[in-house]
């Protein structure tokens, strides 16, 4: 392809795309916002915390490093807040009291998730979303 050739057909992707009209900057704003409760935590960890992601806010006590964790645990075709497999095998270890509800919306999903520590799985489960949920260790 001649050099004329592939400015040309630049070009032309440019005005098919300067066509596009750009979605307003509030169509994202709201898109990633969670609810998240916690309970039974101890220490200070129990609440009811907002957060927000692209761009980061809220009153959660770590906007950045829940954000981050939500990212770093979202795949293309899977559910981010999934439950355990239902017939997994789980080590019976109790990892206390602790539970959390998260609900709203993320990566144009709703979500509704419950997490609890009541055995190996749940609390990988758990271990996972930290600093999303706080960090029982």
């Amino acid at each position: 392809m001649s050099h004329f050739a592939v400015r040309g057909a630049l070009g032309a992707v440019a005005a098919v795309l300067g066509s596009v009209p750009a979605l307003p900057a509030s169509a994202s704003v709201g898109a990633d916002h969670l609810t998240v409760t916690v309970l039974h935590a101890g220490d200070g960890r129990d609440g009811t915390y907002e957060l927000s992601c692209h761009p980061g806010a809220g009153s959660h006590p770590d906007v950045g490093g829940a954000c981050r964790v939500l990212d770093q645990n979202t795949r293309w075709g899977r559910d981010t807040f999934a439950p355990v497999a239902p017939g997994t095998a789980c080590t019976m270890l109790y990892g206390g009291p602790a539970t959390a509800h998260v609900t709203g919306s993320w990566a144009g999903r709703p979500v509704d998730a419950t997490y609890d520590r009541g055995n190996g799985c749940e609390i990988g489960r758990w271990d996972r979303m930290v600093p999303l949920l706080p960090g029982l260790g």
